[in-house]
């Protein structure tokens, strides 16, 4: 696997996130010497649909893009669905693409980036029941393990983390892309 040592990689995720689509990811970047850093709605702690609690570090009013290398956004219906509704998490999102940062997504966190409206043009893959949204939004939706566009690393489910861990080091190690607009 590819060394981050010296790479930040945000984690944007609130209550209800699906716990392996944090944690696994988390281990896979700080393993390979990145520092991750968890961003939420509000400061304290969040905890996953099966009860895994982790410490927030910033609030995404208070994160600034900049100042990462990367983002991962893991899934979950309800922390999809909350995370969508937070207008400085939108903007974040906004941003990380604009700065054509590497990104990976797993599951019920591509709901994001249908209203960060960064996906227009790009293949990726999600949840199934994600396929109508972001194909709406412009993405050409795919039924597969993993899906890299550009920087942009999406994945389905939990038992798709192998593949996703493997593709999301090595775009972050890469680094920064040339994103193609549409």
């Amino acid at each position: 696997m590819a060394q981050l040592t010296g790479k930040k990689v945000a984690f944007l995720a609130t209550d209800g996130y699906e716990d392996s689509e944090l944690t696994q990811p988390w281990e896979a970047v700080t393993s390979q010497g990145a520092e991750a850093v968890l961003i939420s709605p509000e400061s304290g702690t969040i905890t996953g649909k099966k009860g895994h609690e982790q410490q927030v570090d910033l609030t995404t009013a208070d994160a600034r893009p900049d100042d990462y290398d990367a983002l991962v956004l893991p899934g979950g219906v309800v922390n999809g669905d909350k995370l969508r509704m937070d207008e400085p998490a939108v903007a974040f999102v906004r941003e990380i693409f604009a700065q054509h940062k590497p990104v990976g997504v797993i599951c019920h966190g591509g709901w994001i980036l249908t209203d960060a409206d960064v996906v227009h043009g790009r293949t990726m893959t999600s949840y199934p029941s994600l396929k109508t949204d972001l194909s709406n939004a412009g993405a050409t939706w795919v039924d597969e393990e993993v899906v890299v566009d550009n920087g942009l690393v999406s994945s389905r489910v939990p038992s798709d983390l192998p593949a996703f861990n493997d593709k999301l080091v090595e775009e972050i190690a890469e680094g920064e892309h040339e994103r193609q607009t549409a």
